[in-house]
């Protein structure tokens, strides 16, 4: 497993600024990940579900993942990215942009890595704008790329 990069408090964080991180260990994308992620969603969309008709009719030979059940990967890849303790609290405070350059085909490995592009300080802590790109084993293109904002409380 992928060991992180750990900082300590509002100094340590800062430190950040401009650090590549990773990349993550691969994690298969399976279609029991993408039919669940369909129920969850309601988006039940053939490209995604219908593997024999993704298979004939897709452009991608086959099914492939929902681009925001990629995105949703940023919780399970950002621990193996980066730790940072001294605080009481994170929490996700969106994103600013978010592309999906390439498909994820069902059955193949995703993994991330990331860029601190900055670290500032807001009202009881700081927030960092990271931006994440996850790659697709094999593809030349990132399959998602994605600027995260996390803030950290004390």
């Amino acid at each position: 497993m992928t060991t992180p990069l750990t900082v300590d408090g509002v100094e340590g964080a800062k430190t950040l600024t401009g650090q590549q991180l990773g990349p993550t260990d691969w994690v298969e994308i399976t279609q029991e990940q993408v039919n669940q992620f369909a129920e969850a969603t309601g988006d039940h969309q053939w490209i995604h579900v219908d593997v024999e008709r993704a298979k004939k009719e897709s452009p991608f030979g086959g099914p492939i993942a929902h681009g925001y059940l990629t995105l949703s990967l940023v919780p399970r890849f950002m621990p193996q990215l980066m730790k940072i303790t001294g605080f009481g609290m994170g929490v996700n405070y969106g994103t600013d942009k978010v592309r999906f350059p390439s498909p994820v085909p069902v059955g193949s490995k995703l993994r991330a890595s990331a860029v601190i592009d900055s670290v500032t300080d807001v009202a009881g802590g700081i927030q960092l704008q990271t931006t994440m790109t996850f790659e697709v084993e094999g593809s030349t293109k990132p399959a998602c790329v994605a600027v995260i904002l996390v803030r950290q409380y004390l």
